[in-house]
This record gives C-alpha cells, sequence and structure tokens, in this order.
C-alpha cells in the first residue's frame, strides 16, 4: 500500500524514484518484478522502514533511463507509481 506522508529517502545520483511503499513487503515484490524484466533497481530506506513502518517509507529507485519502462511495468501490474504523490494504480 503506498504511503503519502512522508518526503522520503532522497534518490541517488542517475536514480530517479518510481514508486513508494509502506509495506517492505510489496517493495521487494515490485523490485522483484522489475529486476526479472532486466531493469536495474534499489530499495532506499528500507532500513528505517523495518524499524518503524508508520513512519517511513520505502522507495523503489531506478536508472533515470529505465524511468518509462519501469512506470510502465508498474501500472501494468497495479503497484504503486509515484507522479507528485504516490497513489495506487488500478
Amino acid at each position: 500500500m503506498p504511503f503519502e506522508g512522508d518526503t522520503g529517502p532522497t534518490s541517488l545520483e542517475g536514480m530517479v524514484t518510481v514508486g513508494r511503499f509502506e509495506s517492505p513487503l510489496e517493495a521487494q515484490m515490485a523490485k522483484g518484478m522489475l529486476e526479472s524484466a532486466g531493469i536495474e533497481c534499489l530499495l532506499a530506506g528500507e532500513e528505517a522502514n523495518s524499524l518503524l513502518q508508520a513512519a517511513f517509507t520505502v522507495s523503489l529507485q531506478v536508472r533515470e533511463k529505465d524511468e518509462a519502462a519501469a512506470r510502465k511495468l508498474l501500472a501494468k501490474s497495479g503497484e504503486s507509481q509515484e507522479s507528485g504523490q504516490a497513489s495506487k494504480l488500478n
């Protein structure tokens, strides 16, 4: 389930956030889906989220060149995608 409360961790240079998750399990599932499609990605904020899930989100980040493909896959699967605010796509 996406979380809209915090601003989340900042992206590493050359990386963009394509999804934000309240649940580490959902974040891992989305990461696995992107990786299985050949898209390198990382989860930022996963450690803080595991300490206090209600206060922190996990951000799914990909290389800028893979952003469009990652967003398309996430939208197709119904996973969270960030567009100004995190939102659940149907």
